[in-house]
């Protein structure tokens, strides 16, 4: 006996689509963050704890380059134009808006503060979350793979140099000893996962939901160990909700900025519709995943306060991006019925009917 149309509908599944921005991830930093509030370490546990998070920043980055194809880097480059475009976004053009940004300082933000904002216009593109977005919204997912592992493999030498730069002794002290240490921690280690990669690349994409907690509880350690060492120094009591929500308040608008610049600055460049949304969100995004280990290495005492802004940031990154990667969809055009699969008009589709010989 059939059942009527209207119950099927209501005894449907109800799932959560995979796209909602507050993941796992996004809870365990937060759990994360709590428990170095409630449960900072000191002392002897600092020690040992600096001492894993030194290891976890090092083993995060050979992962890394151990990641990173190098058949698809060159595969990619024959969209070197819009690589140069997300490149120009991530490493020229938010820098600038971060120093644009100095004019705040002490009205609206704090030194501090400023230097995380600054910190975190430096940081690299995010991969995962601009692929998915990416695909969500029907652009080029091919493209947004390549300008990801693009940056991100620029930034690993970009971020600290440019921070060297910019930030210079608000950084903690940038000097040849630091650099030299920023080398052997970050691209030491990338550049031995890169030669590794053709005898543990197999391994690598066999056990890759394992490496992914491994990779996700270095981040989480690195939070860690940075927020308690804030707690020990009573770094957080220099900001009030009032300081919280004016950072918010411009974080809103600089992640505003770059939307509407690669938005529109793509379409005054000519790029397809496909090129167009995997500029929009690799270019106006910033990676949490490279960006706190790197603070951990470039700030040393003062990552909590400076990693601050970042964490904000990705989450708000992460909810606009999702709305409007809908939005996207929505407004694609549809394909073709022989893209989409569905018979076509005329012989073909008597043909299609006809019993096979």
């Amino acid at each position: 006996m059939h059942r009527p149309h209207h119950l099927l509908r209501t005894t449907r599944k109800i799932t959560l689509p995979s796209w909602l921005p507050l993941d796992g991830f996004i809870l365990g930093l937060v759990g994360t963050v709590a428990l170095a509030a409630l449960l900072p370490v000191s002392g002897r546990a600092a020690t040992v704890t600096d001492g894993a998070t030194t290891v976890a920043v090092a083993f995060l980055f050979f992962l890394y380059g151990a990641r990173l194809s190098t058949r698809e880097a060159l595969d990619g480059v024959r969209h070197w134009r819009l690589h140069l475009t997300v490149l120009a976004c991530t490493f020229v053009i938010f820098p600038a808006l971060g120093l644009a940004a100095r004019g705040l300082v002490p009205y609206v933000l704090t030194q501090p503060l400023y230097t995380g904002l600054l910190f975190l216009c430096l940081v690299p593109s995010t991969v995962q979350s601009s692929i998915a977005f990416t695909s969500l919204a029907r652009g080029n997912v091919a493209a947004a793979i390549c300008a990801g592992s693009f940056s991100s493999l620029i930034g690993i030498v970009v971020t600290p140099v440019l921070a060297a730069l910019l930030l210079g002794s608000s950084g903690g002290g940038f000097s040849a000893d630091s650099m030299i240490e920023i080398a052997l921690q970050l691209l030491a280690p990338f550049l031995a996962g890169q030669f590794l990669r053709r005898w543990i690349g197999g391994f690598i994409t066999r056990h890759r939901a394992v490496l992914r907690l491994v990779d996700r509880g270095s981040v989480l350690l690195v939070v860690y160990a940075a927020f308690s060492e804030g707690m020990t120094r009573g770094i957080w009591h220099q900001i009030t909700p009032a300081r919280l929500a004016v950072l918010l308040g411009v974080e809103a608008v600089l992640l505003a900025l770059m939307l509407t610049l690669t938005t529109y600055g793509s379409r005054k460049l000519g790029f397809p519709r496909e090129d167009r949304i995997t500029i929009t969100f690799a270019g106006s995004k910033k990676s949490l995943a490279a960006g706190l280990p790197m603070a951990s290495v470039l700030f040393g005492a003062q990552a909590s306060l400076a990693v601050l802004p970042l964490m904000l940031f990705h989450q708000m990154q992460l909810m606009v991006c999702a709305v409007l990667a809908r939005r996207f969809a929505d407004r694609a055009p549809e394909p073709a019925p022989e893209t989409a699969g569905d018979p076509a008009p005329g012989p073909y589709r008597k043909r299609s009917l006809s019993p096979r010989p």
